[in-house]
């Protein structure tokens, strides 16, 4: 009799195992990729920049690809489909960002808006520096700054007297100028040494560390080449971020606002709600250090970053350039409260789709999910190449060309709805900053046009215009860019 039920139990309960483990089998199918070497992965096949690379290589392995760099994994998405999914459906599944040395380091235990774990931490700071920095209201009310800083702009290319001078360095001294007086009152002391730490840190957080690569391994973090780096940059920095906040704090204590208006500015605003002590979770010095160091960046790389490409672009296209051009001057010349500039938001955004500031956007899952027949893991870094979805031929014609006319018809907008378009990121975590951006890059491009006729300098055609990406994490141009202006009659 036991015999009879083992022999009708046993092949039942048998098939019942096969199947639920090629079941569990299918459900844990990782993403395909490339083949792997030993200890390596498949870092031997990543070159810079790395957003080309990825989209490269998504080619042959699909639009949601997963490669082994040493002792980690990343997936990488180049669908807008895939990335509407996971972005807008699952979200907040992919709000969180993985963790990594340089922003532990250079930006205080990863306790910035930007590299912060997704929670009510997060959203405490994010409100904070909506309503006192990056909201409609306070963006129009920092237009006197813009207004003032891009005067100092155009004179000092007038006083060029027709030479070729450094449009990327100008740039971007104009636009930390602007962030800098909006967010704390004033230009930094120390400008120049802030702005090359800008520039130095957001390419170390491009490049592969190996403690990140091995991140259970204590060898590897003792044995890393960038750490002894990173320390040193912050100690400049405390440096500078030290003195901005005693600035404040003296200021305060003797009755003087530290705001051009007047009023409080956003480390003021940091300070106050730290003395009260009323917060959710109470902000320390460092915390403070940490978003104002994310908004330095912001503000400053990503507008002048966009300027630079678009002038790039100009300069390449003088059909373009002439066009925006009369667009503006006749705009100008109007004396018209209600300027709007209609075929100069289409060249932005055009710049903003072939040079998105942030190439690859940077997430970490929070659970496991089966995102198009396979398994991305919990806890699993996911970088969102939006440089290649912005090149899509099924959404783009003519992806490579640059061409701002393609607006008109094209009802896709940058704020996070259109995920064949995400140049400021999507989800609950997209870029706060876009209205101050983008405000930014508008204002400072129609007094430039308005102002000056743009040329290269002698011996330079706009063909001998290098249009490589550096390896930072905005993507400027590689190479600066040499102009000449003259006044405009």
């Amino acid at each position: 009799m036991i015999n009879l039920i083992l022999t009708l139990i046993l092949p039942a309960v048998l098939i019942l195992w096969l199947k639920k483990w090629k079941n569990s089998k299918a459900m844990n199918k990782l993403p395909p990729g490339p083949k792997t070497l030993p200890i390596i992965g498949n870092l031997h096949q990543i070159s810079y920049p790395t957003f080309r690379c990825f989209t490269d290589l998504s080619k042959q392995y699909g639009p949601l690809m997963r490669l082994k760099l040493c002792g980690t994994s990343a997936v990488v998405v180049s669908s807008p489909e895939l990335a509407r999914q996971m972005l807008k459906d699952l979200d907040p599944n992919y709000a969180d960002k993985p963790r990594i040395v340089v922003a532990e380091i250079m930006f205080y235990h990863a306790s910035s808006i930007v590299f912060t774990p997704y929670g009510d931490y997060w959203r405490q700071m994010r409100k904070l520096c909506t309503i006192e920095l990056l909201s409609p209201k306070m963006v129009r009310l920092f237009q006197t700054i813009r207004n003032d800083q891009i005067g100092r702009l155009i004179n000092s290319l007038r006083e060029s007297s027709g030479s070729a001078v450094n449009f990327t360095e100008m740039i971007l001294y104009n636009s930390n100028s602007i962030t800098c007086r909006a967010a704390c009152g004033g230009v930094v002391k120390d400008n120049e040494t802030l702005m090359k730490l800008m520039l130095d840190s957001t390419k170390v957080i491009t490049n592969f560390e190996i403690a990140d690569m091995f991140p259970s391994s204590r060898i590897a973090s003792a044995l890393s080449w960038t750490k002894p780096r990173i320390r040193t940059m912050r100690n400049k920095l405390d440096v500078i971020m030290d003195e901005i906040i005693e600035r404040h704090k003296r200021n305060r204590r003797s009755g003087l606002g530290n705001s051009e208006f007047g009023s409080e500015d956003l480390v003021d605003v940091f300070l106050r709600v730290q003395e009260e002590g009323e917060l959710k979770y109470p902000i320390t010095n460092d915390n403070i250090k940490a978003v104002l160091y994310d908004i330095f960046i912001g503000g400053t790389e990503t507008s002048s970053t966009t300027i630079d490409w678009a002038m790039v672009e100009l300069l390449r296209h003088p059909e373009a350039m002439a066009k925006a051009q009369a667009e503006v001057r006749r705009v100008l010349n109007e004396n018209n409260d209600e300027r709007t500039f209609k075929y100069l938001k289409y060249v932005i955004k055009e710049t903003l789709r072939l040079h998105p500031p942030a190439p690859v956007l940077p997430r970490a899952s929070k659970e496991e999910k089966v995102i198009d027949g396979y398994t991305i893991p919990a806890g699993q870094t996911v970088l969102f190449n939006i440089w290649a979805m912005q090149r899509d031929p099924r959404y783009w014609k003519d992806p490579e060309k640059f061409e701002p006319e393609r607006f008109e018809n094209l009802s896709v907008d940058f704020l996070g709805g259109d995920h064949q378009f995400l140049p400021f990121g999507g989800g609950k975590r997209m870029c706060p900053g876009l209205t101050f951006g983008t405000t930014t890059v508008e204002s400072v491009l129609a007094q430039l046009l308005y102002n000056f006729d743009w040329k290269l300098p002698a011996g330079v055609t706009p063909q001998d215009l290098d249009i490589t990406e550096n390896d930072g994490i905005t993507a400027a141009r590689k190479n600066n860019l040499f102009v000449v202006a003259t006044p405009y009659q």
